[in-house]
């Protein structure tokens, strides 16, 4: 479908942090009758307040697509280019899922957005501002913390059910006694 006039498109990343998984990106529309009142950072929600309001995005917007970049191409490329691109591969999951040919503007949360061919802005903290970013916050987010629970299963000994990856004490002490897993980005400095 070709997007109306004035649709919005929003797009955030999450996983710049961890030092072990994907870095994810999510792109969304919304309907424009959506509850965007209900919407939020996705920091500062809690777990179960963002796993309904996941499922809400999903089933309520009139778009959305979620993109990865895998640890070794984040330790291939920096995590600044791998966040871009996963950004890039959710808008083309988004068109591709939902046949859109252009929406009418690209709203990215920071600073820096990715070279695509489209009218876009970098909206400084525009995952606690702007419905879409933040809306595309909360299922990036969801769809990460879901694949890092899943991975835990075949990695149990690093624990990354409870930690996602992020480098708390406990996550570094597990790299110690058990060394890194396969996804664990090699270029972070992980004991620093």
């Amino acid at each position: 479908m070709m997007c109306p006039m004035g649709y919005i498109c929003g797009i955030d990343e999450v996983g710049r942090g961890p030092i072990a998984g994907p870095v994810t990106a999510a792109a969304v529309i919304l309907h424009e009758d959506f509850p965007v009142d209900l919407l939020d950072d996705s920091k500062k929600l809690s777990a179960k307040k963002r796993a309904l309001l996941d499922v809400m995005i999903r089933e309520q917007a009139l778009a959305w697509g979620i993109g990865w970049v895998s640890p070794k191409s984040i330790d291939e490329m920096n995590i600044l280019q791998a966040s871009l691109l996963a950004m890039e591969r959710a808008y083309g999951t988004m068109c591709r899922t939902f046949g859109i040919d252009d929406a009418q503007l690209l709203l990215i949360d920071g600073n820096t957005f990715p070279h695509m061919n489209h009218h876009m802005a970098a909206v400084i903290k525009g995952d606690g501002a702007v419905p879409e970013i933040m809306a595309a916050s909360i299922i990036a987010k969801e769809a990460r913390d879901r694949w890092m629970v899943r991975i835990a299963e075949r990695f149990p000994q690093w624990e990354f059910e409870r930690h996602k990856g992020y480098p708390t004490k406990r996550h570094k002490a597990l790299c110690l006694s058990h060394g890194i897993s396969p996804i664990h980005r090699t270029s972070f400095r992980i004991f620093s």
